[in-house]
């Protein structure tokens, strides 16, 4: 069976690893990037809390000692799904068995002047793009000749109250506090604003509501401001126009307001849903495919527990590629009446806002069991540390962890230069 997957992220990365020296399955990965990038420790990269090489890891290394697995660096052009095969940058393969894993990239709700202008953060490149811009904003504040031009570069609007938003609003806040006005004593850090913005009623929607109201009660004690029922209309890279009139004077719109699936080209128009997802049955087959599956965020499959499709995290992705795995391994071996239907078994949810401060939401016992502070933060980071692949780079973060914890520093703010022309050293 040649099984070939396309991206690698932890869906199509679980997959591989699990049929990793199978007998009569040869499994060929496709993915535009060399490595395995961690995606939940993104903002800690964007806010030089860890290196980018800590959170992520070469797909060669992880796959030595696989004999049947075989990995190329391209980018996916075409499915031809007639011919049972695939047209990528670097030529096409055929296959028996497709698997699409391409995840999810920043949804800007079509609006092509915020896509422009905003910041998203969905690789590894972009988490040290935002890296760079934050750096690059408080050098620029300090050649500022007015109040006004200084506020551009000193305030900070994030878009979009999940996890992502939180964390990333509680690090930035943590670095005004303990990092930034040891770096720029010559800066005024109270003039520095964090204004998070969420257009459903609360923060963390997907959590209970103890773990909204502690993220939010735990942001406004950083000196975020957290305005909720309220959208970003407009914005041209200075201002932001919010749904409620008000104007915000910024260079830096952090877009973390939702995500859409990276459906390839060649699937049928029919097979996309809400999101940009690909109608999946619950085996993860493609409705109306005999060899095509879905895996991960790109997947919408409905299930009597979750009608509109399951969440798009990390650990369905995980058990997805899992279950996927086990039911090739049965086809292969002519055992068809063994495949098993994908069922998700919902462990918790916990997201961090900042120094012993996150949230935690776990289902069992029912009612759902909720705890914050200090030792939810410590559940997050252990938890984080345990999925992280390679234990150098476990040790380089715990490391980075220990040393932020008791210095209340990080020395990871390197603004990596891409243009080497004079003007461009710093505006």
């Amino acid at each position: 069976m040649r099984v070939i997957i396309i991206g690698c992220g932890f869906a199509g990365l679980k997959l591989a690893r699990n049929l990793v020296n199978k007998e009569n399955i040869e499994v060929l990965i496709i993915d535009k990037n060399n490595y395995h990038q961690f995606q939940p420790l993104f903002y800690q990269v964007a806010t030089s809390g860890l290196d980018a090489s800590n959170i992520s890891f070469p797909l060669r290394k992880i796959f030595q000692k696989a004999r049947n697995v075989r990995f190329r660096l391209t980018s996916l052009l075409e499915i031809k799904q007639a011919e049972n095969k695939i047209v990528t940058t670097i030529g096409a393969f055929d296959y028996d068995v497709l698997v699409l894993a391409t995840g999810a990239t920043t949804n800007f709700f079509g609006n092509e002047k915020l896509q422009e202008n905003a910041l998203p953060m969905k690789s590894t490149v972009e988490a040290l793009q935002l890296r760079n811009h934050i750096i690059k904003n408080f050098e620029n504040a300090l050649l500022a000749t007015s109040k006004q031009e200084r506020e551009l570069y000193m305030t900070f609007v994030i878009v979009g109250g999940g996890p992502t938003g939180v964390e990333l609003s509680g690090a930035i806040a943590e670095m005004r506090k303990y990092i930034l006005p040891k770096d720029y004593p010559e800066l005024d850090f109270s003039e520095m604003k964090i204004i998070l913005v969420e257009g459903s009623p609360k923060t963390l929607a997907v959590m209970s509501e103890q773990s909204s109201e502690k993220s939010r009660k735990y942001l406004t004690g950083l000196g975020v401001t957290v305005e909720t029922k309220t959208t970003v209309k407009e914005y041209d890279g200075t201002t932001a126009v919010l749904s409620t009139g008000e104007t915000i004077q910024t260079t830096t719109l952090l877009w973390a307001a939702g995500i859409k699936g990276n459906v390839p080209a060649g699937i049928e128009a029919s097979l996309i849903v809400k999101g940009n997802r690909i109608q999946v049955d619950r085996y993860n087959k493609v409705e109306g495919t005999e060899n095509m599956y879905a895996i991960g965020d790109i997947a919408c499959m409905e299930t009597p527990q979750y009608p509109h499709g399951h969440p798009q995290l990390a650990n369905v992705a995980i058990n997805q590629g899992k279950n996927l795995a086990a039911n090739l391994i049965h086809q292969v071996n002519g055992n068809k009446h063994l495949q098993a239907e994908f069922e998700y078994h919902d462990k918790g949810t916990m997201a961090t806002v900042g120094r012993n401060l996150a949230v935690v939401d776990i289902p069992i016992p029912k009612p759902k069991l909720h705890f914050g502070g200090w030792f939810a933060w410590l559940i997050w980071m252990s938890l984080h540390l345990m999925l992280i692949l390679g234990v150098k780079n476990r040790v380089q973060i715990f490391i980075n962890w220990l040393y932020k914890y008791f210095t209340y520093d990080q020395n990871l703010r390197l603004l990596i230069r891409t243009a080497f022309r004079e003007e461009d050293e710093v505006k």
